[in-house]
């Protein structure tokens, strides 16, 4: 059901004083225009702090607008951009006037956040930069360092279907990976075998010398914890990428 806007200012304020000019306003004005349906009423809203912002006016009227815009949907990025546009035509003083009221207005909002931030507020440990190895990745991911000293830990983190290449952890003697889940979804999988779904918590021990690959799941983050097992003669042998079609078959 379409919201029907209704204004009882003009009688409370001057229903006695100029009874025409309350009905005008009450009946009319929000009554019958703003409740016309050719265009909706965030638009209006819009059309209305515009109005005013170019006839000079920022008194109680414009912040009710204001405020009546914000209520209606408006995004502080929004209010931004309309202001800055309008004051390319009526004037640079307009614009400072009406910015110092919508500040005040939307002083609570919070910018929106990226996916990435969302997921990086999911999580307890920091994603990181982008990551140096991502040559051998497909998709975007990032490396936080965790621990440098005694045992080697990483925090890798993957967007929606990234996943790094097969590969395989070199060792003469001990050596191989732990991968702990920390948050999101993703999958890790060994030459000639069924991929294993990682969500937090999950655990993967990797000995040395086996294939594999992990990433996120084609409709989630991923992040898990790299932690390299001690052992002579260590080193990564990066491989061929995971096929498409192999991967498309992850749900």
């Amino acid at each position: 059901m379409k919201e029907k806007i209704t204004q009882t200012a003009g009688r409370q304020q001057l229903g006695a004083f100029a009874p025409m000019f309350a009905h005008l306003n009450d009946d009319v004005l929000f009554g019958e225009v703003w409740n016309e349906e050719a265009i909706d009423v965030r638009t209006r809203c819009i059309i209305t702090v515009v109005s005013l912002m170019a006839s000079g006016i920022t008194d109680s009227s414009l912040s009710y607008h204001l405020q009546n815009a914000k209520a209606h949907g408006v995004t502080r990025a929004e209010i931004a951009a309309i202001i800055t546009h309008a004051t390319m035509y009526v004037g640079w003083p307009k614009g400072w006037a009406v910015f110092r009221l919508a500040k005040e207005i939307w002083s609570g909002e919070e910018p929106a956040q990226t996916e990435k931030d969302k997921f990086q507020n999911s999580i307890f440990f920091p994603i990181g930069a982008p990551n140096p190895y991502g040559q051998f990745f497909v998709g975007q991911s990032y490396l936080a360092p965790v621990s440098t000293e005694q045992v080697p830990v990483f925090n890798v983190t993957f967007e929606p279907g990234c996943r790094n290449n097969w590969h395989v952890h070199r060792a003469k003697q001990g050596g191989g990976q732990m991968l702990i889940c920390v948050g999101g979804r993703g999958y890790y999988q060994e030459w000639g075998k069924d991929p294993v779904e990682m969500t937090p918590g999950t655990v993967v021990n990797i000995p040395a010398g086996v294939k594999h690959w992990h990433g996120a799941a084609p409709d989630s983050w991923f992040s898990h914890l790299a932690i390299e097992v001690a052992g002579e003669e260590t080193a990564n042998e990066w491989l061929e990428a995971v096929s498409d079609e192999d991967y498309n078959k992850l749900k």
